[in-house]
């Protein structure tokens, strides 16, 4: 299960704050729940099965089949929304070096214009066996555009044009000429949903083909969001037990209250890419109209030792929402044994890794809530289901958040300034 941990909110925002502002906005949870108002259209991912159902599924397993038994590497290249969510759920399995079974990987392109990180990843393609995914809903981002010509003629100098065709799939709006591209030269075509952005494809083909080829159990994933969709969007409950909808609040109390900078906190690095994703989230979904809590992260316990000063004597700008893993899995205990040297550690004789991650957890969280609001969100387990879970429960939670705050959840106005710039500047 996934719950909302309000236990630390300190004294900027309390829980009954939270209660009271439940009932007076409780007119947008119902909106939202039902799925109706001004961005019906861009609603496509609210309802799991739109896009993930078990027909979907057939096709997407099936699909990534073929892709495994033709490659060992799929190199999926998309920026932003079009490759975060992905590349979260492997970091989060456990992935090394982009592949959970040892065998098939998944590697990144068209997220950077940096010669030097391209030049290394058509290295790193020596010696493989390689499928490419251009991920394009308008097919006209500088940065995938690039990098699929890059891979395209890669791939044709490997394996010549018809060797090159079978092992290239896009995924775009049909009609658009990406989806000309691929019906005039034999490429693999699959649909990007248009009533989804990409920011909130975490449960589309998007993601679900590039985490299905590198071994995740994407029903698992699927059936989790399922399960979490059901709990936040049952209208005959009473709000006030919704945890998406409580932390909505809190973070507009939060913003009520003065603070600017909402700090994504894990004692797991397995969350590194999850919080990526988290970023562009709320970053991309928020902050318009001179509006949004800037959305961080901090990797601790590493980072106590940089952010972690800031957070507890900084300004005080910030809440600080925890991610919070409840039970170990097969591979989260290491016992520390005794010494016969005196380094003075001998307090942690027979103590467990996980155990003293978690005591850094709690007294970290306990001295920060001093002044900060510190919510935490806390899964069972790491696991495909949880993993579902917690993408539906982020995504539906900052829909909310954003229309608590009165701006449009589904656009990005600001990322088109550098855009038209940048065309400019190369003469398009």
């Amino acid at each position: 299960m996934l719950r909302l941990n309000e236990n630390h909110l300190g004294a900027r925002v309390t829980s009954d704050e939270v209660s009271r502002a439940s009932g007076s906005h409780s007119d947008v949870l119902a909106r939202c729940q039902a799925g109706e108002g001004r961005h019906a259209g861009s609603l496509g991912w609210l309802h799991v099965d739109d896009w993930a159902s078990d027909e979907r599924l057939d096709r997407i397993e099936e699909l990534a089949g073929r892709l495994r038994e033709a490659a060992d590497t799929f190199v999926l290249i998309g920026v932003g929304g079009s490759n975060n969510a992905a590349r979260a759920a492997l970091c989060a399995l456990g992935a090394r070096d982009g592949s959970l079974d040892g065998t098939h990987r998944v590697v990144y392109a068209g997220n950077t214009l940096s010669a030097f990180e391209l030049r290394r990843v058509l290295e790193d393609l020596e010696g493989r066996n390689v499928v490419i995914d251009c991920v394009a809903k308008n097919f006209e981002t500088l940065e995938p555009g690039s990098s699929f010509r890059l891979l395209r003629q890669w791939l044709v100098g490997r394996y010549g044009p018809e060797g090159a065709a079978r092992r290239i799939v896009c995924c775009g709006t049909p009609g658009s000429h990406l989806d000309d591209l691929c019906h005039e030269h034999g490429y693999e075509f699959t649909t990007f949903p248009e009533p989804v952005g990409g920011r909130y494809t975490a449960l589309t083909e998007v993601h679900l083909l590039p985490m299905a080829f590198a071994g995740v159990d994407v029903r698992a994933l699927v059936a989790g969001a399922r399960s979490e969709e059901a709990l936040l969007r049952d209208r005959a409950a009473d709000p006030a037990d919704n945890p998406a909808w409580r932390y909505a609040l809190v973070r507009r109390l939060a913003w009520d209250a003065g603070l600017r900078v909402e700090l994504l906190s894990f004692f797991e690095p397995r969350f590194r890419w999850f919080s990526k994703w988290y970023e562009q989230l709320f970053g991309e979904s928020e902050g318009k109209d001179g509006l949004g809590l800037f959305p961080a992260s901090a990797e601790y316990s590493e980072e106590l030792h940089s952010l972690g000063q800031y957070v507890q004597d900084g300004t005080h700008q910030l809440m600080e929402t925890f991610l919070d893993v409840m039970e170990p899995g097969p591979l989260d205990s290491l016992v520390l044994g005794g010494s016969d040297i005196d380094d003075r550690f001998g307090y942690l004789d027979g103590c467990d890794f996980w155990e003293i991650n978690k005591a850094s957890f709690t007294a970290s969280r306990a001295a920060h809530a001093r002044t900060l609001p510190c919510p935490t969100i806390e899964l069972d387990r790491v696991d495909e289901e949880h993993l579902g879970r917690i993408f539906y429960f982020f995504m539906f939670s900052c829909y909310l958040s954003a229309e608590l705050l009165g701006v449009n959840p589904f656009d990005q106005p600001g990322v088109e300034a550098y855009k038209q710039l940048m065309f400019r500047t190369l003469g398009r």
